[in-house]
């Protein structure tokens, strides 16, 4: 799907492994394009709120969001709503789980006919790894599996991720970590902080018998024709631009209470300091804190940018021109205990546009230490004093043209491959 996070960290791995002699058979939902490379299996989720979902983005991608898509919407809608009742009612999952459905048929089926050699199971949605768990079980093939996202959320620091959840998703989530670590041969995830924190809820990991587990740094490739560093040119505003999601515990108001104090101590930067939002509606924290400072020529939200029919080109195209525009690229890591083992995947992107970073982060040593490495801009979230104090020197080394030169040290998807294939070759998983 072109743009979104979660299927650009798995497309970009497709021309290594092709190129390292994987034939790859790919199951995935219906929302995305069809990949023509190799066979792409496309599956409708079984159950009533994923069957909605699903529908919705199928129906937009073939007919737009007009009469028609609000018109079979909402009856299907209507259709489904007391089946989705009866499904929460029952289960409590979020609503992806039934994909898994569809995925362990076929793939019990290709593997019973001979076809597959090796299961791999990636999420982001936890429905793939499910299914991976269920054919591992039931086929006896390996099974290596890749954990964008910690499947445990933990409430503060002192919270290991002992504690089973009340609500009937974490709680599933929580299960299905366990089961990876069973059942994998080998199991990664995105950062150090992960991966420790598996380790403690699950002291069999790395063990004889169980899933050998370790770190796997996604990088990304450059998102467009970013293919190295440009002379940036200076203009009349200080551009500070961010991409991605944003949320009341990701939210842009940090910032902009960060400029109401500089447009104390500086007035005049007010006439000329812009905060670029794409790829997102604005959350109601940022909103509200517009409104209450009067910065609606302060704060622009773009959206998110689609392919251009005119130019022809696609959203991440796109974004990757404005990347290269901004003055600097503000990246929110948020507030919520689970950044300890988080990296927002635009970070990569970004990296790639040899454009100075403003990095707000928390509790993420080895975020921290990234940033640091390329020469950023690095606050801590929750810290007013130190975001505003951040903030200020970004508008006096824009004003002397002297924006902190980033190293040029971009981590492309090449090294994400070839550790997973070393790590694979020297067990001999894969024949």
């Amino acid at each position: 799907m072109d743009g979104r996070a979660a299927s650009l960290t798995i497309t970009d791995k497709i021309p290594y492994f092709l190129e390292a002699g994987v034939k790859p058979i790919v199951f995935s939902a219906i929302t995305g394009l069809k990949d023509e490379r190799f066979p792409h299996k496309q599956f409708l989720a079984w159950g009533p709120s994923a069957f909605r979902f699903d529908f919705r983005h199928w129906i937009a991608n073939q007919y737009g969001r007009g009469f028609i898509y609000k018109l079979l919407t909402r009856t299907v809608s209507i259709l489904l709503a007391p089946f989705i009742g009866i499904e929460k009612l029952l289960l409590g999952y979020s609503s992806q789980w039934s994909w898994a459905l569809p995925a362990f048929v076929r793939g019990y089926l290709l593997i019973r006919s001979g076809k597959v050699d090796v299961i791999y199971s990636i999420g982001s949605a936890w429905s793939a790894h499910l299914a991976g768990v269920w054919l591992k079980r039931a086929t006896g093939l390996p099974l290596i599996s890749e954990v964008h996202d910690p499947l445990v959320i933990r409430k503060n620091p002192n919270d290991q991720g002992f504690e089973k959840p009340k609500n009937r998703d974490a709680r599933f989530r929580h299960y299905l970590e366990s089961q990876l670590c069973k059942y994998s041969d080998y199991v990664w995830w995105f950062t150090d902080g992960a991966l420790h924190y598996a380790k403690v809820r699950n002291p069999n990991l790395n063990t004889p018998g169980n899933a050998r587990g370790f770190v796997v740094m996604p990088g990304a490739n450059p998102p467009g024709e970013m293919q190295g560093t440009s002379q940036h040119q200076y203009g009349e505003y200080l551009n500070l631009c961010h991409f991605g999601s944003l949320a009341n515990d990701r939210s842009l108001s940090i910032v902009l209470r960060a400029a109401h104090t500089l447009f104390q101590k500086y007035p005049d930067a007010r006439n000329h300091l812009r905060v670029h939002a794409y790829g997102a509606p604005l959350d109601s924290l940022s909103v509200a804190t517009i409104n209450q400072y009067g910065f609606s020529d302060v704060l622009l939200a773009h959206g998110r940018l689609e392919r251009d029919p005119v130019s022809g080109k696609s959203g991440r195209e796109r974004v990757a021109q404005k990347m290269q525009e901004a003055d600097a690229l503000i990246l929110l890591h948020g507030n919520d205990e689970w950044c300890a083992e988080y990296i927002p995947s635009k970070f990569y992107d970004y990296l790639w546009s040899g454009r100075p970073i403003w990095g707000i982060t928390h509790r993420n040593p080895q975020l921290d230490q990234m940033l640091l490495d390329r020469k950023s801009y690095l606050s801590a979230d929750g810290d007013e004093e130190g975001i505003a104090m951040a903030l200020e020197r970004i508008w006096l080394d824009w004003q002397q043209k002297q924006l902190l030169q980033p190293i040029w040290q971009p981590i492309g998807v090449d090294q994400a491959v070839s550790s997973i294939l070393s790590h694979i070759a020297q067990e001999k998983v894969v024949s």
